[in-house]
């Protein structure tokens, strides 16, 4: 018989008992479409890592407050870092492409007969958008002028335009933002909320030096952390070198002290998160496939018993010249084809749980764009292992049956 012939004939015999063959694949539909689910979930939080720590900015590394001594005593987060310290990494570290300090504030804003409360007030340096990878909507963004002249100016996120300006255009604008009147003049590009589902464009920057005298009220040159943006993601290492050794430099910390300040690189952080994941989906992965082995059993179980029933045609096909190779290759297809059929099901069945389970994530963040993540790759491993079910827990049946003595089979009631 040609091969086409053999499935054909398998087929068949499964359609006799279309209801013990449901249930015997249903094992297998269970473990795949566990494991395309927990894989397509997985990927999809990679991704909304990935897409975090992008948004964040290109190639970002953070310098932050370190610990002091006061009287004896040992603060943590003391405001142990200058302006002047975030000019010198943007002038003087070669892998460095921009540097912003960082002053964070809050208050209320108030426009006409609207106020508001964003979630970020920050005071930062002209080359801020540079180092976060931020576009503009409209208007444009403060430059140093702004900045050593203490300038009365910002820049709004998306989300305040409807909560303040409704249909009137904020550029050029006056606000109030804690009594002090600033000018609107620039609108940045709409990024959207982070993975923990915070508004990001609920956002307010203002010079760092307005921030910090005129709102803050600091007589201090202090910030509150500095953000560098490298050259390119194989010099973060290099600019995280070369910012530590000129910070020990300005900040006169010797071989047996204490620094300061910390340097913290923003892809060793996504790499960790990204091995977390990584690690859970496998662990979860490998959970979900025991159901697979369980799905083999029952496949075994259901094909030993079919060998059992058809003893007798077993023994005709062998008395009219069926050999013993064709009689395994049957039933061991037989096998296959009840585990394909479970795993295409499984497959579509994971595709449709991961659908859903991005939508109820989208819905119970608002704003968070968790990614729907259906790997192609991931769909051939799942066929190509629930087909290897059915040729490793078929193949003991399918033997069995090809071993048989026709005489003894024809015999068999």
């Amino acid at each position: 018989m040609s091969f086409l012939d053999t499935v054909r004939i398998a087929l068949r015999a499964l359609l006799k008992n279309k209801m013990r063959a449901v249930l015997t694949i249903i094992g297998v539909v269970i473990g795949i479409a566990a494991v395309t689910t927990i894989v397509s979930i997985g990927q999809g939080a990679s991704q909304l890592v990935s897409g975090e720590f992008e948004a964040l900015g290109t190639n970002v590394v953070l310098v932050l407050p370190g610990q002091t001594r006061r009287g004896g005593v040992r603060q943590s987060g003391a405001p142990t870092l200058t302006a002047e310290d975030s000019d010198s990494i943007g002038t003087e570290c070669p892998a460095v492409l921009a540097s912003s300090p960082i002053v964070g504030t809050s208050g209320q804003i108030i426009y006409g007969n609207e106020n508001w409360n964003p979630k970020e007030m920050q005071g930062v340096g002209s080359d801020y958008l540079i180092v976060r990878n931020w576009d503009l909507d409209a208007g444009g963004f403060f430059s140093d002028g702004d900045i050593h002249s203490n300038a009365k100016v910002c820049v709004i996120g998306q989300t305040l335009i409807p909560k303040l300006f409704r249909t009137v255009n904020p550029l050029d604008e006056t606000i109030r933002i804690n009594n002090v009147p600033f000018r609107v003049i620039g609108i940045l590009a709409k990024k959207g909320a982070n993975m923990v589902g915070d508004d990001q464009d609920d956002i307010v920057l203002m010079p760092h030096t307005t921030v910090r005298k005129r709102i803050n009220g600091s007589p201090q040159d202090t910030v509150h952390a500095i953000m560098v943006s490298a050259r390119s993601t194989d010099q973060m290492g290099i600019a995280t070198k070369q910012i530590e050794s000129l910070m020990y430099e300005r900040h006169q910390v010797g071989p047996q002290d204490e620094a300061d300040f910390s340097v913290q690189d923003t892809t060793e952080i996504a790499a960790t998160l990204g091995i977390i994941t990584g690690t859970l989906t496998l662990m979860l992965s490998a959970i979900a496939g025991i159901s697979l082995l369980v799905g083999g059993v029952g496949i075994m179980n259901i094909m030993l018993v079919s060998v059992t029933e058809r003893t007798r045609e077993i023994g005709i096909r062998m008395a009219i010249g069926a050999r013993g190779k064709d009689i395994l290759r049957q039933f061991l297809i037989e096998s296959v084809v009840l585990s394909c059929i479970g795993g295409a099901i499984g497959l579509a069945l994971g595709t449709a749980t991961s659908m859903a389970a991005t939508v109820l994530i989208n819905a119970y963040k608002p704003g968070t764009e968790w990614p729907m993540v259906v790997s192609i790759p991931a769909a051939f491993v799942a066929m190509g292992f629930a087909a290897a079910v059915g040729v490793f827990f078929g193949y003991y049946p399918a033997r069995r049956a090809s071993k048989l003595d026709p005489i003894d089979a024809l015999r068999y009631e």
